[in-house]
């Protein structure tokens, strides 16, 4: 399969940069929609395989271990062959090895589901920095802000792939027929998408050629370690609503699971909101000034959670997930600012706002047992504020690049 993703070095079919925006979108969606279906089946993956909480999580890190080693090698190999060309690669492995996961798990085979996993994540820190590379790529292309909609279609596949995971375990669907029929979506689907991709051997193919030098030297750019530290910030803002925003509301404010569940459905929601309407809102304000709304309406909404009585809560909670949506598509399209060095900031930003992902949750976990979960949430405001102080550090170009106005 991976050779027919290969084969296709035109551009993008009929020219057109619209149909290459679609395209884009559906890969993020196919991504969202693949992670969050394996995610989905983890109790599956638990019980077919006998395993205890403690092997679980080391299933789920080597995930990430392997996210992480793609995501800091994925500068070159997109600086080198083109966006399109990597996942042209990854996007088929990605689906494979899943595949191979599901059906080390359903035989009941602990190494032959963690090998596979690594190579999981691997591939998709790989397809996640160069899809990002491709939407800022066609964000300057069509010279208006595009990329906080690639988000929320990530947004809308996660939501598809939970749905489609909580529908498979409910009719006791077993993982491997599952994960075929959903990593057979993400090929046909991918492959299609594909086609309206331009083919480039570099994503900048009209300058000289990165060098490794140049590639290591982005990591001591001040600028672009600030635009890490803002998606790092917001990353943290958004995970540990992912993570723990659910049993907070159940352990602190008293819900019950179904209400904590729907509470994150909530936070969901209106980040998917804020993704899709931030378009609109960066193209009229400017990176700056709508991350810093983005950090007020954060900073408040959480602190409603964790200071208010549970009817303000859930107010909080929608201003939570609109505050936290647009840091890391942002970050993204600041970090692709200039064409050439794409590849490498998109990587360099992206590792050090998947390091949130690492450590974020067991730092709050482990806080939470002794302050309770809600006043272990007290570190994300404080992620929150820094976000607020080095958001000019994604300030648009003074020339090129999305514009600031309609």
């Amino acid at each position: 399969m991976s050779v027919g993703f290969q084969d296709q070095r035109t551009e993008a079919a009929g020219g057109s940069v619209l149909a290459w925006r679609n395209a884009v979108a559906v890969i993020f969606a196919l991504s969202g929609l693949t992670f969050a279906s394996y995610l989905g089946r983890l109790p599956q993956v638990r019980d077919d395989l006998g395993a205890s909480t403690l092997q679980v999580s080391l299933l789920t890190f080597g995930l990430a271990v392997g996210s992480v080693v793609g995501l800091v090698g994925s500068g070159a190999l997109a600086a080198r062959y083109g966006a399109r060309r990597v996942i042209a690669v990854t996007l088929p492995a990605l689906g494979v090895t899943m595949i191979a996961a599901a059906a080390g798990a359903q035989a009941g085979n602990y190494a032959l589901t963690l090998l596979p996993l690594v190579f999981v994540g691997l591939s998709h820190g790989i397809t996640d920095v160069c899809m990002n590379l491709s939407g800022a790529e066609n964000e300057r292309a069509l010279g208006r802000t595009v990329m906080p909609a690639f988000h929320a279609a990530f947004s809308l596949g996660t939501v598809a792939g939970a749905l489609t995971a909580a529908a498979a375990q409910a009719a006791h669907v077993p993982l491997l027929p599952h994960l075929l029929v959903v990593n057979g979506v993400l090929l046909v689907a991918g492959w299609f998408a594909l086609r309206h991709v331009p083919f480039r051997a570099h994503d900048a193919d009209d300058h000289a050629p990165v060098s490794r030098r140049e590639r290591l030297a982005v990591w001591r750019e001040p600028r672009t370690l600030l635009i890490g530290l803002m998606v790092l910030g917001m990353a943290l803002t958004e995970g540990s609503a992912n993570d723990w925003l659910a049993l907070a509301m159940v352990d602190d404010h008293g819900t019950s699971k179904t209400v904590g569940t729907l509470t994150f459905a909530v936070f969901v929601t209106f980040m998917t909101i804020g993704r899709f309407a931030g378009t609109r809102v960066l193209d009229r304000f400017g990176r700056v000034r709508t991350l810093r709304a983005c950090g007020a309406l954060a900073f408040v909404g959480l602190s409603m959670v964790i200071f208010g009585p549970t009817w303000l809560a859930y107010a909080g909670v929608a201003l939570w997930g609109l505050g936290a949506s647009l840091g890391f598509p942002v970050g993204m399209s600041a970090a692709a600012d200039e064409p050439r060095m794409a590849a490498a900031r998109v990587s360099v930003v992206s590792t050090i706002g998947y390091l949130s992902f690492l450590a974020g949750p067991p730092i709050i976990g482990a806080l939470g047992e002794y302050v309770t979960l809600l006043y272990a949430l007290i570190l994300v405001l404080v992620a929150v504020a820094v976000t607020v102080v080095v958001a000019p550090a994604a300030r648009e170009p003074a020339s090129g690049g999305p514009s600031t106005s309609v």
